[in-house]
Parts: structure tokens; C-alpha cells; sequence
């Protein structure tokens, strides 16, 4: 019985996976194998499949997600459009890596199917994938762009200490709220003084306060306020190292008693990465009929396969000319576009992994 992606997918977006991935998982595992593929679980809820030639060759790995942001949104079809939710973030990419996986049979080389569960909120299960892979394609939103790079994300808060004292003698105390003025403003040269530059392919990094917190009462002076920052980093900046320059910024630049914390996480924050272009990988997908290569615009799991080529693909858009299209509530994607992603990965991996005599990943 031959896989048909598009009836999958619209299975995949009737299926809720905004609370627990669990019905999704169902899904894929018993489509896999009606198709004469037995997959495994691991401990962090990830799917695994895999697919192996008889000549040594590179390990290319196929990967997205199962989960999707809240609320669910109901699955309707407009001729050759699927509205709901996921139906592009990501189960129209999910369905055309399931069917380029279900319908290349290596010659050489290994191929595995590596499905996450929680990429929108905890990425745990990317962070207990150790997969060894020479190459990775990340399935999302990407208009069938060829995307070989993306912005890390981070996320942490300035706290600024001061005493407490009666408004009405604001001498007598250190108001932490008031000294957040001088926060601001360091923040505003942080780039210039002490950022990692313009990247190459991603720009500039961003450095943007979003949430400030600050006293307990009208007539007392604050002892302490809060500012959340969100950091969206290009390489080389780590997670540690802009944790560190940021805290020696402030304390060159302020007289404020305060101190930068990232925010606790029981995984890796998503890092920016690089792909470079000349890449067996990027030149396979393009060369299958990828479109533009560049970088993709939102943080994803696939900086926790880098520095392996990494690359980022898949059917269905970010955003179109009338706004949000992922996570919002007219999320939908083109079904061309689902058979088309497919081809083009396929393509991708047959010249790859089919040919002894062919690239080396």
C-alpha cells in the first residue's frame, strides 16, 4: 500500500497535539507500520526509524515535531488549502519527511527518522537525541526555501537591588525602580560595545527589554526591580558567553547594583547556527529543487544538531502578505507545496544515499 502523504496530513491536523503529543505519536507510529517500518520510543517520547544500505556511507537524519501551540484549531480544506492547527507547523513538513523516508531504500549510508514531542515549549526531546548524523533537515514552515541558518534565543533578567524606605523621604532608601532608567539605557550600546557583530547570512542580533517588574506599594521606595530581556543571537555568541559579557557591560556602564541571570531551563537554550552553503547537503537540496537558500527566521531544534550541516525545509509559511500564518488562527498550507517538499527531500536523499559512487553527505 503506497503512503499517501496528504491523506496523512489531514489525519495529522484533525489530531489535537497542543496539550500531549501522545495522539499524534499514535498516529505516526501505527502509519509507519502499516508501511513495513517498526519503529522505537526512547525515554524522552521521541520517535526513532531507521533505514540502512549495504555500502558504508554518511548518516543523514530526517527530523520535526510532533507538538503544536494552543489553542487547537479545527481542520477544514478549501480545495488545495488545509486550514488548522499544526497543518503547517509542523505536520505539512511531517508528512512530506515521513513520505521521503517511506520511499528511499538506501544503497549506502543510513537514514533515520527522528520525531521530537515537545519542540514548542521544553525541547527535551531534541536534547536527548544523540544521533551521530552527518547531515540533518529540519522539517518547518519554510516556503520550500532552502534555510541553512537561524537566530539562537535566549531569555534572562536583570535584577537590581536597592533598600526600601518611606516615600516620603525618598533620600533615605535606594530606589531600584528608578536606577531601571540607567539599565535601559546600557542596554541600548551592549551591541556596539560588546556583540558578537553582524553575522554574514542572519544580521544583526537583537537585544530587546520585555517585561520590567518593580515595587510592592504607592508609598514606599522600591528595593528591587526586575527587567526580562529576549536575546535572538548569531554565531559565534553562546548562551554562556552572553550571559557573561552582558553582566561586565552592566557593571562598566552602570552604577547599579544589579546582576543578569539566564533563565533556568532543564535543557540547552537554542542557539544560533551556521550552515555553510558549499555543503553536500544544502547542494543536494538545491540541485533536487529547493528554492532560495538563506536563513530561516525563527529559533528551532535544529541548533541542537549543529555544527552538522543542518538545514532547514519544509512546505507552508511563517508569514504571508496578510500577516501571521504559524501559530496563528488561519494557519493553513498548500498540498502542492506537502508534495513538492517531499520530492525535493527525496531527490535530496536518492542522490546522497542511492548512489555508491555519489556524494558523500
Amino acid at each position: 500500500m503506497a503512503f499517501d502523504p496528504l491523506a496523512f496530513h489531514e489525519r495529522a491536523v484533525r489530531t489535537p497535539s497542543h496539550e500531549t503529543p501522545d495522539a499524534m505519536r499514535e498516529l505516526v507510529v501505527e502509519t509507519l507500520r502499516e508501511h513495513g517500518v517498526e519503529p522505537t520510543l526512547d525515554g524522552a517520547g521521541n520517535i526513532l526509524a531507521e533505514k540502512s544500505g549495504a555500502a558504508p556511507g554518511p548518516h543523514l537524519v530526517l527530523n520535526t515535531h510532533l507538538d503544536t501551540v494552543s489553542p487547537h484549531v479545527p481542520f477544514r480544506r478549501e480545495e488545495t488549502i488545509v486550514y488548522g492547527r499544526g497543518a503547517c507547523d509542523a505536520k505539512g513538513p511531517l508528512a512530506a519527511l515521513v513520505d521521503a523516508f517511506l520511499a528511499v531504500d538506501p544503497a549506502r549510508g543510513r537514514l533515520t527518522l527522528a520525531l521530537t514531542p515537545d519542540e514548542e515549549t521544553t525541547s527535551a526531546g531534541a536534547a536527548a537525541l544523540d544521533l551521530d548524523g552527518d547531515g540533518y533537515v529540519v522539517g518547518e514552515p519554510t516556503g520550500l526555501d532552502v534555510c541553512t541558518a537561524a537566530k539562537g534565543r535566549f531569555e534572562g533578567t536583570i535584577t537590581i537591588h536597592g533598600t526600601n524606605a518611606h516615600a516620603a523621604s525618598p533620600e533615605a532608601g535606594v530606589n531600584a525602580v528608578a536606577a531601571a532608567g540607567a539599565v535601559l539605557s546600557a542596554l541600548e550600546t551592549f551591541e556596539t560595545e560588546r556583540g558578537p557583530g553582524t553575522h554574514s547570512v542572519l544580521g544583526a542580533p537583537t537585544l530587546t527589554p520585555t517585561v520590567i517588574r518593580g515595587g510592592d506599594a504607592v508609598n514606599q521606595i522600591p528595593d528591587e526591580c526586575a527587567i526580562t530581556v529576549d536575546r535572538r543571537s548569531v554565531p559565534p555568541e553562546t548562551a554562556a558567553g552572553f550571559e557573561q559579557a552582558l553582566n561586565a557591560h552592566l557593571t562598566e556602564r552602570t552604577n547599579v547594583d544589579c546582576e543578569f541571570a539566564l533563565t533556568d531551563r532543564a535543557t540547552p537554550f537554542l542557539e544560533a547556527f551556521a550552515t555553510p552553503e558549499k555543503t553536500d547537503l544544502v547542494a543536494a537540496l538545491v540541485g533536487a529543487g529547493g528554492d532560495n537558500v538563506g536563513p530561516f527566521a525563527a529559533a528551532t531544534e535544529a541548533s541542537y544538531f549543529a555544527p552538522a550541516p543542518t538545514v532547514v525545509f519544509g512546505p507552508g509559511v511563517l508569514t504571508d502578505e496578510e500577516g501571521a500564518v504559524a501559530h496563528a488562527d488561519r494557519e493553513y498550507v498548500r498540498r502542492p507545496a506537502i508534495e513538492r517538499a517531499s520530492e525535493i527531500v527525496r531527490g535530496a536523499l536518492e542522490s546522497l544515499l542511492e548512489s555508491p559512487d555519489g556524494a558523500s553527505g
